[in-house]
C-alpha cells in the first residue's frame, strides 16, 4: 500500500504553524548574532577563551579578524582546477557473489594557455580477503570493509586520485585541486572503531594523502581545498555565544547545566546556522574570516593536517570552503583557493564545474547497479558458480498482488 497522504496533510500544517512560529525567533537571533560579529571582538582574546573553554558545542578558533569580509582578486591568466568524486557499490548479502565496487571520477579542468579538459573514470573491483577486509598486523582479528568504513576508503581512494591529478599538472602552473564535501572524517567518531582500522584508513590512508599533498604545494603554486555546498553547521555562531558569556573561561556543565534554553547568558544568539549568519554579513563573491575546527576527531589524530575553513557568499548559496592549516595560513594560496572557486561556481552556473563533472564521471545509478550485478551474475554462470538471489531481494523484484 502506498502512502495515504491525506492521513498525513494535517500534521505537516502544524509544522508549517510552528517553523512559521519559530522563524520570527530566528531572525531575531540573527540579528543578533550579526551584531556581535560586527561587534570587532578582540580576536586573539577569543582565540583563547576557546581553547581553554568547555562547552557542550562544537566551536570554530578564528585565526583572522572575525569581522573579515574579502574580496577576491582576479584569476591567473593560465591555471588548472583538478577535482575527484566517488561512489560505490556495497557488498550485497542477498547476492552470491561477495563483491564490492569503487568508482572515482577524475577531472582535469585547463584554462588560458593549453585549454582544455580530460574526463575519466576509474572503477576497482574489490573481491578477495585482502580488499575485503582490514586486518590487525599484531594479531588475528580483522574487520570487514563494508558501510560506512567502506565510504571511508572510498574518500581514501577520492584523495589519492585528486593527488596523481595534482602531480601531473605542470609544476610550474597556478592551480587548485577540489574535492567534494568535507576534508574531516566526522564519520571516524560515530563508530568505536579498533586502533589498527583507524591506522590502515586515517594515518597509512586519508592522512598521508595530506602529507603528501603539503610536500607538493610547498614545491609549486598548487591549493588544495573541499567544498560544501549549504552547509549545516554552527560552529561560528557558537564561538559569538562566548562572547556573550561571563564565566572566564567558559563552562557549560558547570556554570549552566541547571539552566533551560532561553535561560543561559548565551541564548540570544543561539539556534541560529553560521550560513543563515554569513548571508546577513557577507556580500556576493567576499569570504569571511579564517577559522579552525576544533572537532574532536582533528585533535585526536589530524596533527600537522588540522582543518579550517572560511564561508564564501555566492549569487545562489552559501558554501564552505575547507583547506589544511598549512594552507590557511599562507595568504597567497588562500587567495588562489577564493578566486578559483568563484571561477568555478560562475563556469558551473552556480556549483563548482569541476566537481560537476567528477560526480557525472563518478556517479553509479540504480540502472548501473543491476547491470553489474547481471554480469557479475553471468561470469559466475560461466564458470559454473552459483548466482541464486535470497528469498527476500527476490521477493523485492516480483509483485504478487
Amino acid at each position: 500500500m502506498s502512502l495515504d497522504i491525506t492521513r498525513v496533510a494535517g500534521q505537516i500544517g502544524a509544522m508549517a504553524e510552528k517553523l512559521a512560529e519559530s522563524g520570527s525567533q530566528r531572525r531575531v537571533r540573527l540579528e543578533a548574532a550579526a551584531g556581535r560579529l560586527e561587534s570587532a571582538v578582540d580576536t586573539a582574546s577569543l582565540l583563547d577563551k576557546v581553547r581553554r573553554s568547555k562547552t557542550g558545542f562544537l566551536l570554530a578558533a578564528p585565526l583572522t579578524p572575525l569581522d573579515e569580509r574579502v574580496l577576491p582578486t582576479p584569476p591567473p591568466a593560465t591555471y588548472s582546477v583538478v577535482a575527484a568524486d566517488g561512489s560505490h557499490i556495497d557488498i550485497d548479502r542477498h547476492h552470491a557473489a561477495a563483491c564490492s565496487l569503487i568508482n572515482i571520477g577524475e577531472v582535469r579542468l585547463d584554462y588560458g594557455e593549453g585549454s582544455g579538459a580530460a574526463l575519466d573514470s576509474q572503477p576497482r573491483l574489490l573481491f578477495d580477503d585482502a580488499e575485503m577486509f582490514i586486518r590487525d598486523p599484531a594479531g588475528n582479528r580483522e574487520t570487514p570493509l563494508q558501510g560506512a568504513l567502506l565510504g571511508i576508503k572510498r574518500d581514501v581512494e577520492e584523495c589519492s586520485a585528486l593527488l596523481a591529478l595534482s602531480a601531473s599538472l605542470p609544476s610550474d602552473r597556478p592551480a587548485l585541486a577540489l574535492a567534494d564535501g568535507t576534508l574531516i572524517r566526522w564519520n571516524l567518531t560515530t563508530q568505536n572503531y579498533d586502533a589498527y582500522v583507524l591506522r590502515e584508513l586515517l594515518d597509512e590512508g586519508y592522512l598521508k594523502c595530506l602529507s603528501a599533498f603539503k610536500r607538493l604545494c610547498a614545491e609549486r603554486p598548487l591549493a588544495v581545498a573541499s567544498y560544501i555546498s549549504q552547509p549545516g553547521g554552527n560552529e561560528v555562531v557558537n564561538t559569538l555565544r562566548l562572547t556573550l558569556c561571563p564565566h572566564e573561561p567558559a563552562n557549560c556543565d558547570r556554570y549552566c547545566g541547571e539552566l533551560r534554553p532561553g535561560e543561559r547568558p548565551c541564548d540570544p544568539v543561539s539556534g541560529v546556522s553560521d550560513a543563515a549568519l554569513f548571508d546577513r554579513y557577507l556580500g556576493i563573491c567576499e569570504r569571511s574570516a579564517i577559522f579552525e575546527s576544533t572537532s574532536k576527531v582533528i585533535g585526536q589524530y589530524y596533527g600537522e593536517h588540522r582543518i579550517c575553513f572560511f564561508y564564501l557568499k555566492l549569487e545562489d548559496e552559501m558554501a564552505r570552503v575547507e583547506l589544511p592549516i598549512w594552507l590557511a595560513t599562507d595568504k597567497e594560496r588562500v587567495r588562489l583557493i577564493h578566486t578559483l572557486v568563484l571561477e568555478q561556481v560562475k563556469k558551473g552556473n552556480g556549483y563548482p564545474v569541476a566537481l560537476s563533472e567528477a560526480h557525472e564521471q563518478a556517479v553509479v545509478t540504480g540502472a548501473d547497479r543491476e547491470l553489474f550485478y547481471e554480469v557479475v551474475d553471468t561470469y559466475l554462470a560461466d564458470h559454473g558458480l552459483p548466482t541464486a538471489l535470497s528469498a527476500k531481494s527476490f521477493s523485492k523484484q516480483a509483485r504478487w498482488i
